[in-house]
Parts: C-alpha cells; structure tokens; sequence
C-alpha cells in the first residue's frame, strides 16, 4: 500500500474502493481549526456567567491560561489536508453585536480566520487532489439565527458546488463517489439540514471527557461493547482537563497533557480494526494532528481490511 497521505484515499488499493466509507479508518483533527484562535477576542456566549466575570476581573491571568488549554492544534487546515486528515470537527458561531454575516470557528475563543476564508482553501486543495473525499462536520452555532444559517449554506452551496455529497448517497464509497465527481460530506448539526440534500446529519462523536489515556480508552471501549452506529461516527482520542486540574498545574497545557498520554493511546490505536464489526471503528480524531503521527496510523490501520478480505 502506498501510505502518501496527501493522496492516500487514491492510493488505497482497488479492492478497498468498494468498501462504505463508513467501513474505513478515516484520520480526524478535533477542533480543527484552534490552530488560529483570538487570544484577545471575547468569550463564546456559552461560557458560564462566573467564568465571564473572573475573565473580566483578572485577564492578564486567565487568558494566557485559556488560549493554551482551548488551543487543540497547531497545523492550518491546509496542512492538516495534506498530512492526511480527512474528517474535521467544525465549530461555528457569529460574533455578538457584529453588524455583519461574517463566521468565525470557535473553542472558548473566537478565530482570526473566518469560515468562508478558510473553506475556500479548502476548495481550492480539492481542485489539486481530485479523488480525496473529505467529512466537513460543522456544529455549535452559537449566535447564528435562522438567516444567517440560510446565508451561510447558500454559500457553501455556492463554493463546493458539484463536489458536495447527497445524503441520498446512503453508503458512498471511493468508487462511487469517484464516478460522481463528490468530494465532500458535509455534516450540518442543525435542524435546517433536514430541508436541504445536500447536508447530511449530526456524526455522533464518542467524547469521553476525560483526563488520562486510559479513561478515554475505557470509554471508547465501553462504546464499542455496545456496538458502532450504523453510518459515520468518530472515536476521539482527545484528552479533556477540568478547571481543577488546570489550577492545580499552571505549568501544564493541553499539549502537554496529550504528548505525556500518547504512548498509550497509540498502543490502543494500533490494535483497533475498522470494517463493519460491531467492535470496529471509521473515523479517528485527536488533538495535534500535526506533530503526532496520528494520520499515519490510522490510515495504516486500512491494511486489516485487507489481511480479513473484508472487501468479498
């Protein structure tokens, strides 16, 4: 197997093209686009009225805390694509009292980037890399009215075009897709979606919500005893720190928390199997896509598949 992953979708063998997308290990960046949070934008409505006040009373302190505890990557989107990640957690929101139909990711913060700039790039990767197939999942949208909802899918309508998926496509796989000239499955968390084909639903995403690999590796263990949904769904390998904890070790950040727990999420990632199992997984999503080689085993995990002739 060829395992460049700028074009690995293209690379797989031909006995894999006929496989559900939804059978493949896929590479996911969670919060994908933190790599460019605001440091000085404000706080995300959703935040609580006492996390507000004590970011109002004592920023010089609390923002450096939060820029480094919400920052999940370090690579733009770009580089994410041609690392091999195909599948990105998108979180989208309007910024208060802002006169205009400008959107903006978020994790705690806002970003520099807006959505439409940073999906443009997008498209234009696409247009080079012809048979990649990526899963945009956006979500949230915070601030976003039922206008803005309809003027922002307008122009995603407009900038993907012919590349976006039906959900008509109930199982789309490399070949069909490949025939049909899509590239994109665009995911929509909204009610909206419902009105329009070319949005598909919620991914449920296994979240664990927990500090150290092996309570994230319980969790998705226990999710996999109970069996994998019946179309996309993400496994997240990201570690998630309580207030508690952030207080207690002001030295520490989400990087390094990921870096120090890596060497035993890998040895999990590397015993998963994807297919249509009960125990399998598809899209595997982690923090600092870039620097750990997440993408690589993931893809890697592909050749299973092939060991298990699931392909007949």
């Amino acid at each position: 197997m060829d395992m460049s992953c700028s074009d690995w979708m293209s690379a797989l063998p031909e006995e894999l093209w006929d496989i559900p997308l939804t059978n493949l290990a896929i590479p996911g960046s969670h919060d994908a686009m933190s790599y460019c949070l605001d440091i000085n934008s404000p706080l995300v409505p959703s935040e609580s009225d006492f996390f507000r006040l004590l970011d109002r009373l004592f920023y010089c302190f609390t923002r450096p805390a939060i820029f480094k505890w919400a920052t999940t990557q370090d690579k733009s989107i770009d580089e994410q694509l041609t690392m091999g990640i195909r599948f990105f957690d998108l979180r989208i929101a309007h910024k208060p009292n802002d006169s205009s139909k400008d959107l903006y990711f978020t994790h705690v913060l806002y970003t520099h980037l807006t959505v439409l700039e940073t999906l443009s790039s997008v498209a234009t990767w696409l247009d080079s890399h012809p048979k990649e197939i990526i899963i945009l999942a956006c979500s949230h949208f915070e601030g976003i009215d039922d206008s803005l909802h309809h003027s922002f899918i307008f122009s995603l309508k407009k900038l993907f075009g012919s590349k976006l998926c039906p959900k008509t496509e109930s199982a789309p796989t490399l070949r069909s897709l490949w025939a049909s000239g899509y590239q994109v499955i665009l995911s929509y968390e909204s009610q909206i979606a419902a009105r329009h084909k070319e949005l598909w639903p919620a991914i449920p995403y296994w979240w664990a919500n927990k500090r150290t690999a092996q309570g994230v590796i319980n969790y998705l263990d226990w999710n996999k005893e109970l069996g994998r949904p019946e179309g996309f769904f993400v496994s997240g390998l990201n570690l998630t720190a309580d207030r508690f904890f952030i207080t207690e070790n002001p030295k520490q950040s989400l990087r390094t928390l990921t870096f120090s727990n890596w060497d035993c999420l890998k040895t999990w990632l590397e015993e998963q199997t994807p297919g249509p199992d009960p125990g399998s997984l598809n899209i595997i999503a982690g923090d600092f896509v870039g620097p750990l080689p997440l993408c690589s085993l993931v893809i890697k995990l592909n050749q299973k598949l092939l060991q298990r002739k699931v392909f007949r």
